[in-house]
């Protein structure tokens, strides 16, 4: 049980540290205008207002990677019994990305396309879990 809880919050900080390398990128590719930092809601507002599709594909591709390489590090760090154990645990870490992510969308004005992400965090998740579980279940060689 332990094993699971740390495993769930490793997949967690993972996936946010993947999350932040790629917005951290994407601020390097478009820079924030000077005074404007994202504790400046109204200033990354008119930010994100300016940024063209690609930068926001950035983004997009951010909060999908976090969902699913948190999903996958928590399944492949979680116990073995029983096998359904990596997609538990790797839903739960969609499931909490899920929630951030809605949070976040609302304090942070984002086009309104860009929820598209919300119906993608489970499949992914599932994805990262069904990948663990088919290697744990692969013959060794």
């Amino acid at each position: 049980m332990i094993r699971n809880v740390v495993a769930v919050v490793v997949g967690l900080v993972a996936g946010m540290a993947v999350n932040m390398a790629l917005v951290t990128l994407d601020v390097a590719l478009y820079p924030m205008p000077e005074g404007v930092d994202f504790s400046d809601a109204e200033g990354v507002a008119a930010y994100m207002g300016t940024l063209p599709l690609a930068a926001l594909l950035i983004v997009l591709a951010a909060h999908l990677s976090q969902a699913f390489v948190g999903a996958w590090v928590a399944a492949r760090m979680c116990s073995n019994q029983p096998m359904s154990v990596p997609m538990n645990v790797a839903m739960i870490v969609a499931g909490l990305t899920l929630f951030g992510g809605i949070v976040n969308m609302k304090s942070i004005s984002m086009p309104t396309w860009m929820m598209v992400e919300f119906l993608l965090y489970m499949p992914l998740a599932y994805a990262a879990g069904r990948m663990e579980i088919n290697r744990r279940s692969a013959p060794a060689l």
